[in-house]
């Protein structure tokens, strides 16, 4: 069983604890929308993984399999040389994904949001693993076997959960010197230009010392990226910055088109305006926050809730389940965050949309699951007839509210 997924309840623990801590100290922390977008990311990027992370499995199985140099046996030195040599290359990775504008696109919704909290560490790209999965292939080479691989680098990304905090300011300095903390990580998140492109390593941050990226918490930070993406659209959010690359290589000439793939982020040719260069945020600016009718919030909240749910227990049993099986359900899951993400973005389209996706989804995801165990059908049962449910009390509820608007408009009232 995957670490990452065993370690769920751990990550909605801390996010409850810093949900309190913004009570008591009456801090604005959170933002329910912006929250929402984050672990729908998460979502979104840990289903898709049940088949893009088998790319660097496979892969890295392969490499081990036939092309080792050593066999390097499973010792506590050579775990922690491993540990090492993981978060090494992981920081190389990190600094390109950063440094290369092809890359940044499989990077970027991880720093889009403009908060800081513990949520933010689930908002992933799902197109992230194809582009870090070849860095890590030189351990295969050496001889590091496919389940120390697979342990060292999974509790390699579970240390980074924590340090996406405010909760925490500065640690004792040694510590501050050896390990990445929160102070260094809401470096890294920053869009103020003295922060941009520094502290990319994951557990250590001995490497940005080493290789001059790193750079001391000093002033007020603004989180997120310089051009904001306004969206809580996973879809958007993860294709965004690709339209926007895509067309700066179409109008790009010769060997630009290459130059604005693989220069720095921003890059452009003086006939297209020059390079991007990042601005301080002016006095005065708004997130994105559009707020919607209160019934909508409740409906996409409860929405989310069972989606949540729904996706815990899909990640524990699709192992066991067939391909084309995981595959509908990753279809049907991705359509349901994509639809709260419109629902909470007040789109017109969110209603047909949604009464589509829970028509469609109860038909098949009964049918898909009659010949499986009786509580998966019967849990399946009850959650698509309570999503119907309650999507008819909610947007029934919505449209009367509408209609009696109305109403009262053309009465003259």
């Amino acid at each position: 069983m995957d670490l990452i997924v065993l370690s769920i309840p751990i990550f909605f623990l801390l996010i409850g604890i810093e949900l309190l801590y913004q009570v008591i100290k009456k801090k604005k922390i959170y933002r329910l929308n912006d929250m929402i977008s984050n672990i729908n990311c998460g979502i979104a990027q840990q289903i898709t993984n049940i088949f893009s992370k088998s790319l660097l499995l496979v892969t890295y199985y392969w490499v081990y399999e036939n092309l080792r140099v050593f066999t390097i046996k499973d010792t506590w030195v050579s775990l922690v040389i491993l540990l090492l040599a993981i978060d090494f290359l992981y920081y190389f990775f990190h600094r390109y994904a950063h440094e290369i504008a092809l890359f940044w696109g499989s990077h970027a919704v991880h720093h889009q949001s403009e908060d800081y909290n513990f949520s933010v560490a689930l908002r992933q790209s799902s197109l992230q693993t194809f582009v870090s999965a070849w860095f890590y292939l030189p351990l295969a080479f050496l001889g590091f076997s496919f389940k120390s691989f697979l342990t060292v680098a999974t509790i390699q990304t579970l240390y980074q959960f924590w340090i996406h905090t405010e909760m925490i300011h500065k640690l004792p300095k040694f510590i501050e010197f050896i390990f990445n903390t929160p102070s260094h990580h809401r470096v890294h998140h920053s869009s103020n230009p003295k922060y941009i492109d520094k502290n990319h390593g994951g557990t250590f941050i001995i490497w940005d010392r080493i290789f001059g990226t790193f750079k001391e918490e000093e002033d007020a930070i603004d989180y997120g990226v310089t051009k904001p993406v306004n969206s809580w659209n996973i879809l958007w959010v993860n294709f965004e910055y690709y339209k926007w690359l895509g067309a700066l290589f179409f109008q790009a000439k010769g060997w630009d088109k290459l130059r604005v793939l693989y220069k720095k982020t921003g890059w452009r040719p003086e006939y297209l305006g020059g390079p991007l260069l990042p601005e301080n945020r002016q006095i005065g600016y708004q997130k994105y926050d559009i707020q919607v009718d209160g019934k909508m919030k409740i409906y996409s909240t409860i929405l989310f809730v069972l989606t949540l749910l729904s996706v815990g227990g899909f990640l524990f049993i699709s192992p066991q389940l067939k391909i084309f099986h995981n595959l509908i359900y990753v279809i049907l899951i991705l359509w349901t965050i994509l639809n709260i993400g419109a629902i909470i973005e007040s789109k017109t389209w969110s209603g047909w949309s949604e009464l589509i996706r829970v028509s469609i989804s109860c038909i098949i995801l009964i049918y898909l699951f009659f010949d499986y165990e009786l509580w998966i059908k019967i849990l399946i049962s009850i959650l698509s007839f309570a999503n119907f449910m309650i999507y008819l009390t909610f947007y029934y509820a919505n449209q009367r509210s509408k209609s009696s608007i109305l109403a009262k408009i053309n009465s003259g009232n």
